[in-house]
Order: C-alpha cells, then structure tokens, then sequence
C-alpha cells in the first residue's frame, strides 16, 4: 500500500513538470500536449510533452522527478530537450581527421601527420657506395625520409584509372584517337610511366593532368576537324540564256574513213581510190573554189602587163567586149567534174584565162581547157 502512494506521487506531478518545461522554453507555446510518463527507476520518473517549436518536429520536453524514501513530495532533477521516435537528427559525429574528403584542403589548411601512413615507406639512406647511391638518388629520385609505397602506388593507379582522366569518361569516347599517339603527351617515369603520363597542351581539359594512355579529349595533336556545313541555303544555280555554245561533231564517219584511208596509201605511196563525187557532195564545193581560186582574172593582167608602157590608143580596151566573154564560167560549166579526182588539179600550169589581154585577139572567144583523162 506504501508503494502505490509513493507512485501516485511521482505520477501526479504532471503540474509541475510542464511548468518546468516552460520555463526552459523560449515561448509557453513551444510546450504541447501531455505524452505520458516513463518509470526510469525506484522512486524515478519522467514525464514528457510535445514540443511545438519550429525546425523541432518529433522532438519531446522532457522532466524527470524524484522523491526521498518515505517523501510525499516530488523534486525536479532535470529537464531537457531530447529527440522522439519520428525526430530529425542530424548525421553521426566523425572525429575531424576522418571527415575529411579528397578535395576538402583549401588554402591555409594542414593535414595531421601519420608517422604509420601505409601509403608511404623509408626512402633510401645513402650507403656510400657511389654506384648504388647514384642509381637510387639520382635515377629513382628516392633521398628522401619517405617515398610511395607499393600500396600507395596501386591505390593510385586505380583512382587515376577509374576517375575523370581515364578511358571510360565522355570525352575520351568520343575522341578519335587516344592520347598515347599524341605529341602534347609527357611519360611518367617507373612503372606508372607505363599507364600514365601528363597532358601538356594548354588547349585541352585535361591540360596539367595526369591522363591515362588510352584516354583522350578533342585537342589531339594529329586529328583534324572536319568542315561543318553550312547555316546558309545553298544558291540557285545561275542559267545564260544568252550564251551559244557550238559543239563540233567532227566529220561523218564515211569521210573519216576515206581520209585515214588516203593518209595510209600516202605514207606509203600507194595508189588511193577516191569516191565518185556524188557521193561526197563536200569535196565538189573544194573542187569548185580550187578552179576560181588558181584562176585570178583581175590580178594576172596587172601584175604582167605594166599599164603606164601600154598606148592606150593602140589598145581600145574600152570597145573589147570583156563582159561577154565568160571567162569564169566556162571551165567551171564545161569541165566534167565526176571524172576528175581531188589529188589530180594541175594546180602548177597556168589556167588559158591567164594570157595577157594584149596578146588574146579581143574578138576570139577563149580557148577552152580540155579535160586531162
């Protein structure tokens, strides 16, 4: 019968938790609604409120009370803010060193030392053995208290691999051709220098970087752009209608071949068979302007007989009927044409329309030509 007093006690000190509880807030409204009790222990308990503050959801006022054995009063022995079932918390707390992420240093900050860093191993401590302490120091660069451990090495390796300069990134998939053929790129030495080197062509992305042989980027040193096309319209083309282009034929074929044919027997001087006129109505007009051309009626009686020598009163040129006399006609009418051949014009004897108008009675008509068989 004691202990349920006790814990009536305890439990109906519900008036003077809350009053508690305000005064701990910073408004009596951030206090709400009763949530009920929790039996810590012996003579031990807390109540707890809805907290209505804002940014707090899901957060309880709680107020713990306690009583001395045989006590009839309740004492307050803390109150305190604490997070519900359904509270927003925020992340676990990480000790400083090891929150830190690749990309976190700025400027002004400093890393802590690790003295047991498995990145790391002794360097080489010179020996005074001028052959092996020039290879070390001076090829492998290794005086120094602590170098790249195998681990560190691979570690590295890996993240470069796997990371934004290696083969797997957008850039170096569209890329024509990898950066291991290209003249910007500067080899690393040691085994990295086998996957790895370092960009050194300002116009590139990854320029200063270490980039893996088989990545790549637009600013390779042998590829080329290709031209774009055009953002205008192409032109409409341009029509002369104004221009006469005269294309040549050439000769019929029949002709063609009688004159290879007559070049041949001429190269080698044999007889050549012309074809009859008629069937090569070309070569008549060639016989007819031959005649009137090897013919000159007007220059050969200047050019012989000296006009100013001749007495013009012995000579009535005037009354010579020199318009009747066809002298132009007749050999071209008369001659029979279809028996002469093209090669046998006597083109070197003077044609009978030649002789000096003193010589050529003025009233006799002019011989005519016979025709040579």
């Amino acid at each position: 019968m004691a202990a349920a007093t006790k814990d009536a006690v305890l439990g109906s000190a519900v008036d003077l938790a809350r009053d508690v509880a305000i005064g701990i807030a910073e408004q009596p409204s951030d206090v709400g609604d009763y949530l009920g009790l929790v039996v810590e222990g012996e003579r031990l308990v807390s109540h707890r409120f809805a907290c209505n503050a804002k940014g707090y959801r899901g957060w309880e006022w709680t107020v713990t009370v306690a009583r001395v054995p045989r006590g009839r009063s309740a004492t307050v022995c803390e109150a305190e803010l604490l997070p519900g079932e359904d509270a927003i918390l925020g992340q676990a707390w990480v000790p400083w060193a090891d929150r830190l992420r690749p990309g976190d240093i700025g400027p002004g900050d400093v890393l802590p030392f690790k003295a047991d860093d498995p990145r790391l191993e002794p360097g080489w401590t010179p020996t005074g053995d001028p052959e092996l302490d020039e290879v070390a120091i001076d090829e492998l660069a290794l005086a120094r208290v602590r170098v790249l451990s195998p681990q560190g090495r691979d570690e590295a390796a890996e993240r470069w691999y796997r990371g934004s300069h290696g083969p797997t990134t957008a850039g170096a998939l569209a890329s024509s051709a990898a950066c291991g053929s290209c003249g910007f790129l500067v080899p690393l030495q040691g085994s990295l220098g086998t996957v790895f080197g370092v960009c050194a062509n300002e116009w590139s992305p990854d320029d200063g970087r270490v980039v893996s042989l088989d990545h790549g980027c637009g600013a390779h040193s042998e590829t080329d752009a290709g031209t774009p096309p055009s953002d205008w319209p192409a032109p409409a083309p341009l029509i002369d209608e104004l221009l006469v282009e005269v294309v040549d034929r050439g000769a019929p074929r029949g002709e063609r071949d009688r004159a290879a044919a007559a070049t041949a027997a001429v190269t080698a001087d044999l007889p050549v068979d012309v074809a009859p006129v008629e069937d090569a109505p070309v070569e008549d007009a060639a016989v007819e302007d031959a005649s009137v051309e090897q013919a000159p009626v007007d220059e050969a009686p200047v050019e012989d007989t000296p006009v100013d020598d001749t007495p013009v009163e012995d000579m009535p040129v005037e009354d010579t009927p020199v318009e009747d006399a066809p002298v132009e006609d007749a050999p071209v009418e008369d001659t029979p044409v279809e028996s002469a051949a093209l090669d046998e014009v006597p083109a070197e004897e003077p044609p009978v329309d030649e002789v000096p108008a003193e010589q050529a009675p003025a009233d006799e008509p002019p011989t005519e030509p016979e025709p040579e068989r």
